[in-house]
């Protein structure tokens, strides 16, 4: 059942978030050295995060469990295939809701108040496909949260550094962007189907031209976040650690559209994160 539920939540997905949050933690409050870190901080900003991811995830296989049937692509997955129940998968939903909701106030019990936001967002994202191609922009509005959410985890205050403005920028944009190359895949079905998406929509093509772009776009947030957001003075460090990201972006043009992993399109949006948050830790002091 583990193995299943693992598989069901895509927690190698997390690749994606985690190195986010500890970037959006470095730059709310840059640590004075390796000796100030707040272990335990960053413990319940992780479990957060994965709690968060978690619900995410089971909300759109819930929600999508029908769709999902219908797709060759995605039949076999745990909730259309029937290694996992509705109810089951309906569980682990409730249960990631309850870890994220239970780290949120360990860190800060004000910050409840603002804990709906992402579940709201989370629910509602699954639902554009149904009625607009913008959907893309939802899994990028999603997975932009983590850097803002690193951040108030870290240092609990509604004052957003305008580091974390820049990361949550280019998250949001790097992640639309893979979502739209991403749904070439889908492309035949959705068109069969009726649902929405910048390749049903509008052509490969231009999916294809658009993920370029968001891509260019995360790169020009990357040149701002080096620019003045990072160590004063830190000059070419900063543009030097976040060189690797930015060629990462443009080459993951060239892959073909998978985010099973192992597959080079998986791997290099898992590194991109990582540089970024490498980047980061490497220039905050």
């Amino acid at each position: 059942m583990l193995k299943k539920i693992i598989g069901f939540i895509k927690l190698e997905h997390t690749l994606f978030s985690l190195p986010m949050l500890f970037a959006g933690a470095a730059l709310s409050c840059p640590w004075m050295g390796w000796g100030h870190i707040h272990g335990s901080r960053l413990a319940l900003i992780v479990l957060a995060g994965v709690g968060a991811r978690a619900a995410a995830l089971a909300i759109n296989r819930l929600m999508d469990r029908a769709i999902d049937a219908r797709n060759p692509r995605t039949k076999n997955r745990e909730l259309p295939s029937g290694k996992i129940s509705p109810s089951e998968g309906l569980a682990v939903a409730l249960a990631g809701v309850a870890i994220y909701l239970a780290a949120v106030w360990s860190i800060e019990p004000w910050l409840l108040w603002l804990a709906p936001l992402p579940l709201v967002v989370f629910v509602v994202y699954p639902l554009m496909k149904r009625f607009t191609w913008s959907c893309h922009f939802g899994v990028g509005l999603g997975l932009a949260l983590a850097p803002l959410g690193g951040a108030l985890g870290y240092t609990p205050n509604l004052h957003i550094a305008q580091p974390v403005l820049w990361l949550a920028l280019f998250t949001f944009c790097w992640v639309s962007g893979f979502d739209v190359l991403y749904s070439v895949l889908d492309e035949e079905f959705d068109i069969a189907e009726g649902l929405f998406s910048v390749p049903a929509s509008m052509g490969q093509g231009t999916a294809q031209d658009l993920g370029l772009v968001l891509h260019g776009a995360a790169i020009l947030c990357l040149g701002g976040l080096a620019h003045d957001t990072l160590v004063p003075m830190a000059g070419p460090l900063a543009w030097a650690a976040l060189t690797p990201a930015a060629v990462l972006l443009l080459l993951e043009q060239s892959f073909g559209y998978s985010l099973e992993p192992g597959s080079p399109f998986f791997t290099v949006n898992a590194w991109i994160g990582v540089a970024v948050c490498a980047a980061v830790l490497a220039c905050v002091r």
